[in-house]
């Protein structure tokens, strides 16, 4: 902080990961500066991707999923306001009122600087019987602690569970419900099994891989209703296709911002996600310029997506986290840029380890973007060795600049790593014709003499030189 500089409040307004990280990152860098934590839950830094690994009984303990706290954060300096509902934000006045939901006692505050770290909600559809589901508890939520606390208690213990969404949240939860012994059914409204994840040379083994392992998928299909059971043990989800009578259905249909508070306030995307600039600061609405005075940070807002230039909303813990970080750092001055994300993500599926990094072939039509993709399927490791296993290898490109704009893996082996080689590659604009160039080891214990991200990179190379010679 500058000499001149006074100290200021800062409100902070809703405490997972990009609030605890930027509440932490203001205080490191100001320390006398008055920042005032929010958050309804009392509980914070929750790492919800784990819940699939907690509710299969492969966390140690379960309270280790919680890598801050309300009193760690105290101990920084942070006044901290849990079990605390923020009614209403006055962006232009710059003041707010919350409840404490215990006392039920109402505050208004004031604050210099505000930063918006209200997260993600879970996609609720309008389909018929939802709420009356949720209400019974015979459809449950996956998003937080008590989330995964209901999932292990009684779903995991269920004969039948029905599982909506064929996403990360989707495929990992049925995975472990099958390794249970809890018969689950896989439902999604698209055609594939983490269908914006990866292309169909990967989900197609997933796919055999979980009727392998007895999971049913409902795949093409819409939900319709959710319909109680008469006698008060069950719950039948009725879909364009069939009806499916279990003892539990978990909605995992993906997330959106939650940015109520501050509709009409903040320039937002059509799904509500804050707009801001490469400094995390928000747009106040109608305004060209950034305000300086509002940042925001992790789900509640876009991130730049680096494979194609532009804005885009992606949840994910480690867009959170940077970003969290820049709040920190730019918090009184601009100083430090967004460098974008390429949302990097693995997943590992019974003994499928599986990694993407920017752009599947899908994806890329999906947003209208110019792109070919090729695959390549060869052992991670010679064939001397006393055992090796395949890995499918998927890179996707700008046909036109050549340019890397992602990949995919999938192997019995860890090739995880894989992807964030190739986020590296993305964000440094890479051509394949560099892909294909850079310098990989070789060592017969980890790889081929030529690697396969090298071996995809050189197969792009060969189709795109022929191509353009047509």
């Amino acid at each position: 902080m500058s000499a001149t500089s006074a100290p200021k409040t800062v409100a902070v307004v809703g405490c997972t990961h990009a609030g605890t990280f930027a509440a932490q990152a203001i205080l490191t860098a100001h320390p006398s500066w008055t920042v005032h934590v929010f958050e309804r839950n009392d509980t914070l830094s929750f790492l919800s991707c784990g819940i699939a690994l907690w509710v299969g009984g492969h966390v140690s303990d379960p309270n280790r999923m919680f890598y801050s706290s309300p009193a760690a954060l105290a101990e920084l300096g942070a006044n901290m306001h849990m079990r605390t509902d923020v009614l209403s934000v006055d962006v232009a006045g710059k003041s707010l009122v919350a409840r404490d939901l215990e006392s039920g006692e109402e505050t208004t505050y004031s604050f210099d600087k505000l930063v918006v770290t209200t997260g993600s909600k879970p996609v609720m559809p309008p389909i018929p019987g939802l709420a009356e589901g949720l209400e019974d508890g015979r459809v449950m939520l996956c998003k937080n602690w008590d989330h995964g606390k209901a999932i292990k208690d009684h779903a995991m213990k269920a004969s039948s569970v029905a599982v909506i969404g064929a996403g990360y949240i989707g495929a990992e939860l049925v995975e472990q419900f099958s390794e249970a012994g809890v018969h689950a059914i896989l439902i999604d409204g698209l055609d594939r099994a983490l269908a914006k994840n990866f292309d169909a040379p990967i989900t197609d083994q997933v796919e055999a891989t979980y009727a392998e392992h007895g999971v049913e998928l409902a795949l093409g299909q819409m939900v319709t209703e959710f319909r109680l059971n008469e006698d008060g043990n069950g719950v039948a989800v009725v879909t364009t296709a069939g009806e499916y009578e279990v003892d539990y259905a978990i909605m995992g249909a993906g997330f959106l911002p939650r940015t109520d508070l501050f509709a009409g306030q903040l320039e937002t995307l059509p799904n509500g996600a804050i707009k801001t600039d490469e400094y995390m600061r928000a747009f106040l609405a109608g305004h060209d310029e950034a305000c300086a005075d509002v940042l925001a940070a992790g789900d509640s807002c876009t991130v730049l997506y680096n494979p194609t230039g532009t804005y885009d909303y992606i949840p994910l813990a480690t867009n959170a986290v940077r970003q969290a970080l820049l709040v920190g750092a730019n918090i009184e001055e601009p100083v430090q840029k967004y460098l974008g994300t390429q949302a990097t993500s693995a997943v590992q599926l019974y003994n499928l380890s599986l990694a993407a990094s920017g752009l599947t072939q899908a994806g890329a039509e999906a947003r209208g973007v110019n792109a070919r993709s090729t695959t390549l399927v060869q052992d991670y490791r010679p064939d001397f060795m006393l055992t090796t296993t395949p890995v499918t290898a998927t890179l996707t490109w700008d046909p036109e600049t050549r340019r890397v704009l992602g990949a995919q893996f999938l192997c019995r082996h860890d090739v995880a790593e894989a992807a964030n080689a190739i986020s590296i590659a993305i964000q440094a604009r890479f051509t394949i014709d560099q892909l294909a160039n850079v310098d990989l080891f070789f060592q017969p214990n980890f790889c081929q003499p030529v690697n396969f991200i090298g071996a995809v990179a050189m197969q792009a190379v060969a189709e795109q030189n022929a191509s353009d010679a047509e």
